[in-house]
């Protein structure tokens, strides 16, 4: 009930700011987005490492089925912290939107719909203990820390190959 809760305050709120920013000029906020960025890009890490240490594992001493077919994500000393952080980290990562509403930036509808259907979906998840799951949060904390290390990069005014972006973009949907 909270994620429906989270998705249609998030919905509300990013076209409720398109209205009010309509006419007012954007925002400079390039100190805040590489903080926010680097923020994330720094959790999206730790949380690869922690999540396919735990995957190793699992995949070295019980195959690739348990990995896929085993609810002993949400349950193992390590993993159960990081797959907990990972549910939790799907609001805060809503405020990527902000950023592009206060800036008056393009909002892409495949970027607010992949927000909610993850946030939907990662809750649903945990909540079930949804076999599989393990590898949904293990590439989507991989893709991130890519990603984010990516978002921190430009947002302190280093150009990067266009080429990147579209890698990053394309490693976004097999963990859908």
């Amino acid at each position: 009930r909270k994620s429906f809760s989270f998705a249609v305050a998030y919905v509300l709120l990013i076209f409720g700011g398109q209205r009010v920013m309509k006419q007012r000029r954007g925002y400079y906020l390039r100190t805040p987005l590489v903080l926010w960025s680097l923020s994330l890009a720094l959790f999206s890490i730790v949380g690869t490492l922690r999540t396919w240490g735990y995957m190793g594992f699992v995949l070295s001493t019980s195959g690739f089925k348990r990995s896929v077919c085993d609810q002993g994500f949400y349950n193992g000393p390590v993993s159960k912290f990081w797959a907990y952080m990972f549910v939790l980290s799907k609001v805060p990562e809503l405020g990527d939107t902000v950023f592009i509403v206060l800036r008056k930036q393009r909002l892409l509808f495949l970027h607010w719909y992949h927000h909610v259907t993850v946030l939907l979906y990662a809750w649903y998840a945990y909540k079930d203990m949804v076999a599989g799951g393990g590898w949904f949060m293990t590439m989507n904390y991989s893709v991130h820390a890519v990603m984010y290390s990516y978002y921190t990069v430009r947002a302190a005014g280093c150009r990067v190959p266009r080429l990147l972006a579209m890698g990053i973009t394309a490693a976004q949907i097999p963990p859908m």
